[in-house]
């Protein structure tokens, strides 16, 4: 039997990247995929791929930044699908390559709202649904940034930090209610929202960041996904409160690179 057979999932931001390959992945384990994101080209292509593949997709249009989009989403799950066995908090934006003194409040607002409100909105959501069933998991998508320090990424670091810490206190609060909640923490990913950062900085950054994984090169959003099935499945099912760093060792060594944003101007 698929590992997860018959379960319902909503994973969000996943037209693309990390949150498409575990929409792909947790379809291909035998889950209805409730695909969610702002990127409706995107998602309906991801969607076709994972139907095309055997598996179970719906598309809908979500912006996480907003309570009540995150809402529709998650109801319109139910009532079509009878329940939520699965959510993944996927989705977020990349804003920082800077001091903090230099980011503008809106930026900030940006940034916390689609990674961290986000998180609030969509366990908010599903977490009555779940204590009905006593059943359920979330996944929580933090990040190596939470781990170690990089210059110009703190207010990522923050919300991915506090990602952390509400995902030890829902596992713990909502763990009689048979609820697990668990974190990813990712290093670099070959992601769009990656090959972005690189756009912005130049392309220097690419061999700074494998200089910076011990195992020698980035990582693929397909090796994520797999953490991401391993959690939702039964298999972990004694597994809670945990953060998985699916990051190459990036943050068992030392992070800081010179380089960093300074390219080899010979």
């Amino acid at each position: 039997m698929k590992r997860l057979e018959g379960k319902v999932a909503i994973i969000t931001g996943a037209a693309d990247g990390i949150g498409c390959a575990i929409a792909t992945a947790m379809a291909n384990e035998g889950a209805f995929v409730m695909v969610a994101d702002i990127q409706d080209d995107l998602g309906a292509k991801t969607v076709e791929k994972i139907c095309k593949s055997g598996g179970k997709a719906s598309y809908l249009h979500c912006d996480v930044s907003s309570n009540q989009d995150v809402s529709d989403l998650v109801e319109t799950t139910v009532a079509n699908h009878g329940k939520i066995d699965i959510l993944v908090n996927n989705a977020a934006i990349a804003i920082g390559g800077m001091p903090i003194f230099e980011m503008t409040t809106d930026q900030w607002d940006k940034l916390i709202s689609v990674n961290l409100s986000s998180v609030f909105y969509g366990c908010k959501a599903v977490l009555p649904h779940m204590i009905a069933a006593r059943s359920g998991v979330i996944i929580n998508m933090a990040s190596a940034q939470a781990h170690a320090p990089l210059d110009g990424w703190a207010a990522y670091a923050g919300a991915k930090g506090a990602i952390l810490s509400m995902t030890r206190q829902m596992a713990v609060e909502f763990g009689p209610h048979n609820i697990r909640v668990n974190s990813i923490s990712p290093g670099t990913i070959n992601t769009p929202m990656v090959e972005q950062v690189v756009a912005e900085a130049g392309s220097h950054l690419t061999e700074t960041w494998v200089k910076m994984h011990p195992i020698g090169r980035i990582g693929q959003p397909e090796e994520v996904a797999e953490a991401a099935v391993y959690l939702a499945s039964d298999l972990a099912g004694f597994t809670t409160g945990l953060d998985l760093r699916v990051d190459g060792a990036l943050t068992c060594a030392p992070r800081y690179v010179p380089e960093m944003f300074a390219p080899d101007q010979n």
